[in-house]
């Protein structure tokens, strides 16, 4: 997937950006209960998408990288979860 084909992708979801040919994103909660629910729910989805991303936590930020190490690039596989991630922070809004 080229940089031009997410261009749509970026016009609607503009908090999301390519950082080290990786989809990149930080999420900041109230706490970290918050932080930590947020990244169990993530979990279960990626599990069942079989896809998985690179993350780290920090207390109330968590930061997602993805891409499909396969082909080491970013993938429809990594949209599709990023959109599903989206929508599970928007339970958290």
């Amino acid at each position: 997937m080229n940089t031009l084909s997410l261009e749509p992708f970026f016009q609607q979801h503009p908090d999301w950006r390519m950082k080290a040919g990786k989809l990149h994103r930080e999420y900041h909660f109230k706490d970290f209960v918050q932080a930590f629910g947020f990244m169990t729910q993530v979990a279960m989805l990626s599990e069942r998408a079989n896809h998985h991303p690179d993350w780290t936590n920090s207390y109330n930020k968590v930061t997602i990288n993805l891409t499909s190490h396969d082909v080491q690039t970013v993938t429809g596989k990594d949209i599709a979860l990023a959109i599903a991630i989206e929508q599970v922070w928007s339970n958290y809004k």
